[in-house]
């Protein structure tokens, strides 16, 4: 009964894992190929150059994230991308919600991946 306890908790993993992976991937490549209304989402915070630096960035750190031994820092380097992201659309009278669930979803699946960057233990999938 275990066995299929961890099993099914392993594939909840990975499909969350893929899901946010794609998720803020496809994001960073819309930035990266500056597709126009990705542009003119930045440019209202006077970003609009920036879309290819934000896109790569965003796209080199969930690549980190994605792979378990370069994960904790993908963790690290994707929430403060998103952090950044969620005091940038504050700060322009924006809403909060579309980095917001992204970063839930990185740190929900980060603790199910590696509990040990939240409670200290050494426990992992």
């Amino acid at each position: 009964m275990e066995l299929k306890n961890l099993n099914t908790k392993k594939i909840i993993t990975n499909g969350l894992t893929i899901l946010v992976i794609l998720m803020i991937g496809l994001s960073g490549l819309m930035k990266a190929i500056q597709l126009p209304w990705s542009v003119e989402g930045l440019a209202k915070f006077n970003l609009p150059n920036s879309a290819t630096t934000l896109g790569l960035m965003e796209i080199a750190f969930i690549s980190l994230y994605a792979f378990p031994k370069t994960m904790r820092i993908g963790f690290i380097l994707t929430s403060c991308y998103l952090a950044g992201a969620m005091a940038t659309e504050l700060s322009h009278g924006g809403s909060m919600l579309n980095p917001a669930i992204p970063l839930t979803l990185v740190w929900i699946t980060a603790c199910l991946r590696d509990r040990s960057l939240f409670l200290g233990t050494s426990e992992s999938i």
